[in-house]
């Protein structure tokens, strides 16, 4: 099911088990910020960036290279060297994404993104582990995977937001290849470049969601009718801190930025923990100048 009616969708993913694979990553790869700098492509339509503001390399690095030795805690997590070329490649999970046995390339919006998907070593290492190479920038329409894409990999669900980074086309595509049960389509709100800065869903089983990143009011509210009672419902403020930049990679922790942890209300993590979920939280308060956050630094490995 392909579909843009949240009712329809919502009555669909009900009836659907969690049993479509594994709700949490085997691994996971970053890649590092070297030559980190702020993008202009990337600021036009990303109102998270700032170019005015000054970045520094060398603490970009060391909150990368600490945010790696945190999220290995919880699953293996390599890193490949970053490419002064692609000043925020740091974020790959716009560009890659797996299935079981699959890599897919993403067809990127724009051209200073589009350089990352020729990577041979990224390419190059998946096909040494028999994964199949399944390049939608052959196909028709963008999407930015798991930047425009949010899976419940449990029930075999997307959530696409749709926008200059993702167009129907792009989306269906990547719900193909992805092998999805159910896909539901929305239009962002204005100034909203991605979806899984405005919700995540973890592992399956909670939902942080902030219902401002939406065009219709009834998409958030279907979204999190599903997920209810474990829902994290975040404002403004709280998801400009990327705190509906998480992820869980494991059963038991979500993991954010130190600015979005802090953002959160007891209450909110209240909720997190009734879901079984501690959190955990690492600084990254450079990287986050590119206008992205934890959840966009991670490349899951399925």
């Amino acid at each position: 099911m392909l579909t843009r009616d949240p009712t329809e969708f919502l009555a669909h993913a009900r009836a659907l088990a969690a049993d479509a694979g594994p709700a949490c990553a085997k691994a996971a790869f970053l890649v590092a910020p070297d030559g980190f700098a702020l993008a202009a492509q990337s600021a036009s339509d990303n109102a998270y960036m700032d170019l005015a503001a000054a970045v520094d390399p060398g603490k970009a690095l060391a909150q990368h290279r600490a945010l790696q030795a945190a999220l290995a805690t919880s699953l293996p997590v390599i890193a490949f060297p970053g490419d002064p070329g692609c000043p925020d490649g740091v974020f790959p999970n716009n560009v890659f994404a797996t299935a079981p046995g699959r890599l897919l390339v993403g067809r990127m919006r724009h051209p200073v993104r589009q350089r990352e998907a020729e990577r041979a070593d990224i390419r190059g290492f998946f096909a040494a582990m028999g994964y199949a190479e399944v390049d939608l920038r052959q196909e028709p329409g963008v999407c930015e995977l798991t930047g425009s894409f949010v899976i419940d990999r449990a029930r075999g669900l997307g959530f696409a937001g749709l926008g200059e980074r993702c167009d129907p086309a792009g989306a269906a595509a990547v719900h193909a290849a992805l092998g999805l049960r159910a896909t539901l389509l929305f239009d962002l709100a204005d100034g909203e470049y991605h979806t899984n800065v405005v919700m995540s869903v973890l592992a399956g089983r909670a939902l942080v969601i902030c219902a401002d990143g939406f065009a219709d009011p009834a998409v958030p509210a279907a979204i999190a009718a599903l997920y209810a009672p474990r829902v994290v419902a975040l404002d403004a403020a709280q998801k400009a801190a990327f705190a509906g930049n998480c992820i869980a990679l494991d059963e038991g922790r979500v993991w954010f930025s130190r600015r979005a942890a802090q953002a959160l209300r007891a209450g909110q993590r209240e909720v997190l923990a009734s879901a079984g979920f501690a959190i955990g939280e690492v600084e990254l308060g450079e990287l986050e100048k590119a206008g992205g956050s934890l959840r966009c630094c991670v490349a899951e490995i399925f």
